[in-house]
């Protein structure tokens, strides 16, 4: 009887989608290929741009149902560099990220929906400062496949805005700068 299952159990796995062909990344911090970027306005002149130095995730894709994709990025929010030592003690402090009390932030994708030509909007649970917030992410494939080191790879760049008051940060900057917008770019190596 088992042995007339596992046929069966097989043809079922194959014909569901993506069920077989999802491959599993791991975003590549180490080789300086992914980013998460900054910007504000600066009093409504200018702008005020930065990153996170230190963060890591994986994402999980599959070309032929984009739609099953999943994305999970843990940001170290102590790494924050403004380029301005000064600054970045104040955007650790807690008038912003407090990172004392909050030194991680992470974001877990709750879903995927394409809208062709390699873009998506990815939605998910964005934790900062110990709140929860849904935030969408507007997303598009970079490009992908073999590497010189015998791998596989995949980038992403996405972009999405934050009301900072959603995360506790109410500093007063001015009325121009009540948002911050976040880059992402993401290269990640295929698990083996």
């Amino acid at each position: 009887m088992i042995r007339r299952l596992a046929p069966l159990a097989l043809i079922a796995a194959l014909a569901l989608p993506g069920a077989a062909s999802a491959a599993d990344y791991t975003i590549d911090t180490k080789g300086a290929h992914a980013a998460i970027g900054f910007r504000i306005k600066h009093l409504g002149f200018s702008w005020l741009s930065g990153r996170f130095d230190q963060f890591s995730g994986t994402f999980s894709y599959d070309a032929k149902a984009p739609e099953a994709s999943k994305v999970s990025v843990e940001i170290d929010t102590t790494s924050v560099n403004s380029n301005h030592a000064e600054r970045d003690k104040h955007l650790s402090s807690p008038d912003f990220l407090d990172v004392a009390k909050f030194p991680k932030a992470t974001f877990v994708s709750k879903s995927v929906t394409p809208s062709g030509d390699g873009k998506a909007k990815i939605v998910g649970d964005l934790t900062l400062r110990g709140v929860t917030k849904e935030v969408a992410i507007d997303a598009s494939y970079v490009g992908g496949g073999a590497d010189p080191w015998g791998g596989n790879r995949a980038g992403f760049t996405g972009t999405t805005k934050l009301a900072l008051a959603d995360y506790g940060i109410n500093f007063n900057l001015g009325p121009a700068s009540k948002e911050v917008e976040l880059t992402l770019d993401v290269e990640g190596v295929q698990n083996k």
